[in-house]
């Protein structure tokens, strides 16, 4: 039976299968875990109601149809830019086009 590899101070997310006490993880280091995932998911569920509520309390004018395609349209060709800026971080760091960048000694 293999071990899983863990280095300390090390934030994991395991399946509570990896809680015995074979495997060596510590108690700790799952309730680290959970301090940190649990108040995020709150603040995260309570921007959603607050956005709900004030989406509803604040009302007027219902949005056309074309707001809604100007929205849609919007958010994806944000998302297609981002998408290919990321692409050409990625290529250029394969490539080797980023390796005289940081070097002040030339």
């Amino acid at each position: 039976m293999a071990a899983f590899p863990m280095r300390r101070g090390q934030i994991l997310f395991l399946p509570l299968s990896y809680l015995d006490k074979d495997h060596g993880l510590a108690y700790m280091t799952v309730m680290r875990t959970l301090m940190v995932v649990v108040p995020l998911l709150a603040l995260l569920a309570l921007s959603v109601w607050f956005a709900g509520a004030a989406w509803v309390r604040l009302g007027g004018e219902p949005i056309p149809v074309y707001g809604y395609v100007a929205i849609v349209g919007g958010v994806l060709f944000s998302l297609l830019v981002g998408g290919g800026l990321m692409a050409l971080v990625f290529y250029s760091s394969r490539h080797g086009y980023d390796e005289g960048a940081g070097r002040f000694d030339k």
